[in-house]
């Protein structure tokens, strides 16, 4: 049969990415406490099309998958992105894998356990000469608004909000890049909130998780300078953006601050040379008013 798609094109226009997008796939995850985790995808795969090829062919983009059912992670994706690059004579491969990871949570009065899913995702990357990888989390906090909680008498308005964190660790000698936990990014924007989030709480739980909120009042700027503070400190990071918005509970808007980071930049005296423990981070109290 013909192959339409490798006939010439003769507007020698160059492709940047061309794939299949919106692909729900069951894969496996490393897990820290379970070694693995099953859960079901959603896929963006593509490839950098030459000037002189009309179109890609798209079953091979599923073909390759296929082939390589089963785990899907920083250990695998190499061999993904390799086998695109072959199979589809393409310079360039992206891979872009987008998950729920779930957690059990414990309630922290009653001890009351649950499953908390967290939206996850992989980006990967890769030519001949060199690949990349970055994990991304979005974490649900609670935030409470420390200039509310100084202006009135009683009381202070809180809402629920989202950290999206991505990060790119670095590359050993041994030619592995670090690995960075979801649960690590999970830990730590938790830390930096006012309060976290429980998928199931009793009433002793939600007066404990209440009162956290009020002791810690934070502005979106607070939590995002604390994560990237710690995402900082972390020798294995060498990349990483954060932003943090959330769900105004007296506001018709949201708030919102972003952080994009790189240690490549020669930039280490922005480091910040004390970072506190996640303990005395859950613990400072942030009070102030804007003016």
């Amino acid at each position: 049969m013909e192959d339409v798609q490798s006939y010439p094109d003769e507007r020698r226009i160059a492709i940047d990415r061309v794939g299949v997008r919106g692909l729900r796939y069951p894969i496996t995850v490393l897990d820290p406490s379970n070694r693995t985790q099953e859960t079901t995808a959603t896929i963006t795969m593509s490839v950098s099309l030459p000037h002189h090829f009309k179109g890609a062919h798209m079953s091979r983009f599923i073909e390759v998958l296929n082939e390589h059912r089963g785990e899907v992670t920083l250990r695998t994706l190499p061999a993904i992105l390799a086998d695109l690059r072959q199979r589809l004579e393409a310079e360039r491969a992206h891979v872009k894998v987008a998950f729920p990871y779930f957690i059990e949570r414990t309630a922290p009065v009653s001890r009351a356990n649950s499953l908390m899913d967290y939206e996850s995702w992989f980006v990967a990357e890769s030519t001949e000469e060199e690949s990349d990888f970055v994990l991304g989390v979005d974490v649900p906090i609670t935030t409470l608004c420390p200039c509310s909680k100084t202006i009135s008498e009683y009381g202070a308005h809180n809402q629920r909000g989202h950290v999206r964190m991505q990060v790119r660790s670095r590359i050993r000698d041994t030619g592995e890049r670090e690995i960075v936990w979801i649960e690590e990014l999970v830990e730590w924007a938790e830390a930096c909130a006012s309060a976290p989030l429980y998928p199931l709480l009793k009433r002793s739980d939600e007066r404990h998780v209440t009162m956290q909120a009020y002791d810690n009042p934070a502005f979106v700027e607070d939590v995002v300078r604390d994560i990237s503070a710690r995402l900082r400190s972390d020798r294995r990071i060498e990349w990483h953006s954060v932003e943090v918005e959330t769900l105004e509970s007296i506001h018709n808007h949201n708030a919102y601050a972003s952080i994009e980071w790189d240690r490549s930049r020669g930039v280490e005296d922005e480091t910040p040379q004390n970072v506190d423990s996640t303990k005395d981070v859950v613990a400072r109290e942030r009070v102030g008013a804007r003016a």
